[in-house]
């Protein structure tokens, strides 16, 4: 087995272990495969840190609920800050394991946290693979029941972090309506 088979493996074992198997299999692993397929559909040939990036983006993320940090914005921000150096340490360690060097270990890190998003291609890649797997697997769940006015400033975020070219594609692929729409032509 190659390095990034083993290190794959490896995720795929952690996110086994997920409690929440609402779509049938373990959440976390399902978005890891998710990742996966996105990243070789919209960039074959990619790298092995950024599948291996991809792959770990949600590592064992339901140890680390959102509920137990505080509401709001800041609680939200923290969340989101622990979480990804949560992964890039985890993520890190598998890599060793599997042979990989410190260098990129530390390269998966700094995808991880999205260090660099806008100025780092492959940081931009990874963002534009989220939006992407957002896009088509969770939104339309999670826009149920929402408030039109908060789910635009939801999908306005999304859109900004996507790069031009992945906001396009998302143009053609996505049936967005109006004024959702908008927000990836802007």
């Amino acid at each position: 087995m190659s390095r990034l088979e083993t290190a794959l493996a490896a995720i795929d074992a952690a996110n086994a272990l997920d409690p929440d198997t609402s779509e049938g299999a373990p959440a976390a692993a399902l978005y890891g495969t998710r990742m996966s397929a996105e990243l070789d559909r919209l960039f074959p040939g990619a790298p092995d840190v950024l599948r291996i990036a991809a792959r770990g983006q949600h590592i064992e993320r339901w140890t680390s609920p959102r509920a137990a940090y505080p509401e709001g914005r800041e609680g939200y921000l923290a969340w989101r800050r622990d979480l990804g150096a949560f992964h890039a340490r985890r993520v890190g360690e598998i890599m060793r394991d599997a042979g990989y060097g410190g260098d990129e270990a530390d390269r998966a890190g700094t995808l991880l946290r999205k260090e660099g998003i806008k100025r780092d291609p492959e940081v931009q890649m990874l963002e534009d693979v989220i939006c992407f797997v957002f896009l088509r697997w969770y939104f339309h769940p999670f826009a149920e029941g929402r408030d039109p006015a908060g789910l635009l400033r939801i999908v306005e975020k999304t859109a900004r972090k996507m790069s031009a070219a992945a906001r396009e594609r998302a143009l053609r692929e996505f049936d967005l309506p109006e004024p959702f729409a908008a927000a990836f032509r802007s």
